[in-house]
């Protein structure tokens, strides 16, 4: 399984509530929610981002409330991964259930600068930024966690079983 697109990048400390404001949690449809991801850091996000494009961040990425909402957004706005230094624990399981294929990787995280083209091979973990010719060792999905993300998601997963 592999992601590739242009990368957005954001800093540290990316909450779920930047990337889903509050004020749109009246809403679970994944294309309303897409409509808003990223609004708050960036207003002009939706309109930039292509589908399999890339989210780079710093540390702590979906820090904040445990809302499904903000893996949701950011995949229904087409984006096919998310490399950051770190996650916060609870939407990095959230993500991986909805079927949003994130990755950290601190020397990735570091060196790609948003508008990079970037390559990720979710089998080995590795992140392959095309633009600067440079590549990263990212932590590798098991395979049990490769096979919810075909699925697009935990319970699509289950039910195929």
């Amino acid at each position: 399984m592999k992601a590739q697109g242009t990368v957005f990048k954001f800093g540290d400390n990316v909450d779920t509530d930047v990337i889903i404001p509050a004020r749109y949690l009246n809403s679970s449809d994944p294309k309303e929610l897409a409509q808003h991801c990223m609004e708050d850091i960036d207003k002009d996000f939706v309109k930039k981002v292509s589908k399999g494009d890339i989210i780079v961040a710093n540390k702590n990425f979906g820090c904040g409330s445990s809302r499904e909402h903000a893996p949701i957004a950011i995949k229904a706005a087409g984006v096919s991964c998310v490399i950051a230094e770190t996650f916060a624990r609870i939407f990095y399981r959230n993500a991986i259930n909805i079927g949003l294929p994130i990755i950290e990787c601190e020397e990735a995280a570091k060196a790609i600068e948003a508008g990079d083209e970037v390559e990720i091979d979710f089998d080995s973990g590795m992140i392959y930024d095309k633009t600067k010719g440079t590549s990263y060792q990212g932590q590798p999905f098991p395979e049990f966690m490769q096979k919810i993300i075909k699925a697009e998601g935990l319970v699509n997963y289950i039910n195929q079983k």
